[in-house]
């Protein structure tokens, strides 16, 4: 493209002018751990923001405005958490924190742990509380049998432990 058709001050800004990461609107339920994950990562960012501010490149200004906006992100999760400490929780039902053990159809066994929305991780099987999976299993009791209603079909999962 020409220079012509180019603002130069939108080449001042370019990267710098970023979407705000959407927060959802549900209550924010974290457990301890994962308030204190919160906690860490924006330590993290602040530490990375004191080494940029004051650099003039045009690479650190697009860095800092990612970490202002994660900052941003991460302070109002923070000031909008309510922890909840599932270790004070009954044991008799899945409840917000609860790890779960459960068999399914062709008698695979799955664990997961329900947590908060930014604490979830799929590769350590952790799962938000507002997932259809964390729906299905919360409220029920070990024996019992819930369906897992999920695009590539229904699953049944029996509870076989909570803890």
């Amino acid at each position: 493209m020409s220079r012509g058709f180019v603002k130069e001050d939108d080449l001042e800004h370019a990267g710098t002018d970023l979407p705000e990461r959407p927060v959802s609107a549900l209550p924010n339920y974290v457990t301890p751990h994962g308030y204190w994950l919160l906690e860490q990562s924006a330590e993290k960012l602040d530490a990375e923001r004191a080494l940029l501010i004051g650099q003039d490149d045009d690479s650190s200004k697009q860095k800092l405005a990612i970490i202002d906006r994660d900052l941003r992100y991460l302070s109002a999760r923070l000031e909008s958490a309510i922890v909840v400490d599932y270790r004070q929780q009954n044991k008799d039902s899945v409840l917000f924190g609860a790890t779960v053990k459960v068999e399914d159809d062709e008698g695979n066994v799955h664990i997961f742990n329900i947590v908060g929305e930014d604490e979830a991780d799929v590769t350590e099987n952790k799962v938000s509380w507002a997932s259809p999976l964390a729906k299905a299993l919360i409220g029920h009791k070990v024996g019992e049998t819930v369906v897992w209603q999920r695009p590539a079909g229904n699953l049944n999962l029996e509870i076989i432990d909570i803890d």
